[in-house]
């Protein structure tokens, strides 16, 4: 951890990098197991999307969303590992879910994704458009723990999870834009993680590097949706849609791979019997995400160091403070071009 701090202070990254010890004391903090609950609320006639909704707490919070009367897509793979539920089987569940909370009316399905495909993503997003239908939540929660023991390249030419954990949820993100528009009150929701803490801001040597790929994602993830609330705001057209990042908590669900061969997921792994909260427990952060009314656009206020409104980052239900470099204007200039670069968009605005 100390050496990645210690390498990342390099031209790469224009934003002065807090300690090592800060790092992992916001790291620890963020192991926070306290049981807590929230309020349920009425999503009736809403639409959500929640990619990766058949396992962990993308099932949890599509579950809960269900019991809400809340409107459903599953983004799913076609053929899970076995260690994950069949769309299928969970689609059953919402119904029941839905069914028991007296919730009758709700249609609740499970569409084709593959996360590290650009073209199943950019297929998914079209999809939707052809409905017509406004769109109310989108869950960017898909994602993938680590890489196996050797780097996966896609068929698009990049890193298996800069792929997954990053580049597609920013081209389903920004092709659904213009239904969200069509919202009063719109929300992205971002599952980042506190593994930013341990990212390594440098672009060009490790944004698509199997190598701590998972941390670093995860902090150009935060900083990217980041400087997409910036930009929303100066759009006549988005300026009303919010977007947030948050950690779920150190959830025990089937993302965690027992096979890795990665050093900090198996840390992890032997700590969860003893810090770890139920999916139940960390799909909170996407259901109140998307329902509290302090996480509202028209409720929130301009973060005192940027200005900007709205791109929290909460650590499971609470506000917390992310790394600096998710709030310095060049470094989120600097991943907005990166990744528009990948894509091939040509995106200067939203």
């Amino acid at each position: 951890m100390g050496e990645n701090i210690k390498a990342s202070k390099s031209k790469a990254s224009p934003c002065k990098y807090p300690s090592s010890l800060w790092c992992q004391i916001q790291s620890f903090r963020c192991c926070n197991s306290t049981t807590v609950e929230i309020i349920d609320v009425d999503f009736t006639g809403k639409w959500i999307i929640i990619t990766g909704g058949n396992s962990g707490i993308g099932r949890e919070a599509a579950l809960r969303f269900a019991s809400w009367g809340a409107n459903i897509i599953l983004g799913c793979r076609p053929n899970p590992p076995p260690r994950e539920p069949a769309p299928e089987s969970v689609v059953d569940e919402c119904k029941a879910a839905a069914k028991v909370a007296g919730k009758l009316d709700t249609e609740i399905e499970w569409w084709e994704v593959d996360m590290s495909s650009l073209a199943s993503v950019q297929a998914l997003g079209k999809r939707w458009l052809d409905t017509g239908r406004p769109l109310d939540i989108l869950c960017n929660n898909a994602g993938i723990s680590s890489a196996p023991s050797s780097q996966v390249i896609t068929n698009d030419g990049f890193d298996l999870v800069h792929q997954i954990n990053l580049l597609s949820h920013v081209l389903l993100t920004l092709t659904l834009l213009p239904s969200l528009a069509k919202e009063p009150g719109p929300r992205i929701l971002c599952t980042t993680s506190n593994a930013q803490y341990f990212g390594v801001f440098d672009l060009e040597e490790n944004a698509n590097k199997r190598e701590g790929s998972y941390g670093n994602n995860k902090l150009y993830f935060q900083t990217w949706l980041t400087e997409l609330q910036a930009r929303l705001a100066k759009s006549n057209k988005y300026k009303h849609i919010v977007i947030h990042g948050f950690h779920p908590g150190y959830a025990q669900t089937n993302i965690w791979n027992p096979e890795t061969k990665d050093w900090g997921e198996w840390i992890c792994m032997k700590l969860m019997p003893y810090v770890g909260i139920s999916a139940q427990q960390g799909s909170l952060c996407i259901a109140n995400a998307a329902s509290s009314p302090d996480l509202a656009m028209e409720n929130l206020k301009a973060d005192p160091k940027d200005g900007i409104i709205g791109a929290k980052f909460m650590n499971r239900i609470w506000d917390f403070t992310p790394m600096p470099h998710t709030r310095h204007p060049e470094c989120r200039r600097m991943v907005w071009d990166f990744v528009d670069k990948e894509l091939k968009l040509g995106r200067k605005d939203c």
